[in-house]
């Protein structure tokens, strides 16, 4: 065998484990991002299965003292929040924060309001795992590989969810 051909087979070996190194290296990335989609997706499920845990808690108070000022504002903010378009969703939960914060917790059982302190506690934990899902796919599709070999598919980049959880009345 001749220099040249022991090169050109040397060259050749070369290639093909970089070609083999590039497949494997997108397999797995792909694969990942696939994983990380479907995270958006139940962590998204369980965001707006809190917050409508929360519209009804919210509906609840209403409707034990409907003589309260603000009680047909709050069952009308939790009625906008459970109906509301997924991208209008944000505005209707900030709309019911606020009727939250406005309703008077003197007028309200213990009950009722240690149910709202934990539908509080679920919206904000849930938010925060939608929220770190999302900045991780964010990442992983900001990567060059990721980009040019378009190993993110047809999926829509995710939003972040933000909205005040609580506001404070005054």
């Amino acid at each position: 065998m001749t220099a040249a051909a022991t090169t050109a087979t040397v060259v050749g070996l070369a290639v093909g484990v970089g070609l083999v190194w590039l497949v494997v290296l997108s397999a797995t990335r792909a694969t990942r991002m696939d994983r990380l989609n479907i995270r958006v997706d139940l962590t998204r499920q369980a965001l707006f299965g809190a917050l409508e845990r929360r519209a009804v808690v919210a509906r609840a108070i209403a409707a034990a003292d409907p003589d309260a000022s603000g009680a047909r504002d709050l069952a009308a903010a939790a009625d906008a929040a459970e109906g509301a378009a997924p991208e209008g969703r944000e505005t209707a939960e900030n709309r019911l924060s606020a009727a939250i914060a406005h309703a008077d917790p003197a007028r309200r059982s213990a009950a009722l309001t240690a149910e709202l302190a934990d539908a509080q506690t679920r919206v904000t934990m849930a938010r925060r795992f939608y929220n770190d899902a999302v900045r991780d796919v964010r990442t992983l599709r900001s990567r060059r590989m990721v980009r040019w070999l378009h190993l993110a598919g047809h999926a829509p980049r995710p939003a972040y969810f933000e909205i005040t959880e609580r506001v404070t009345s005054g």
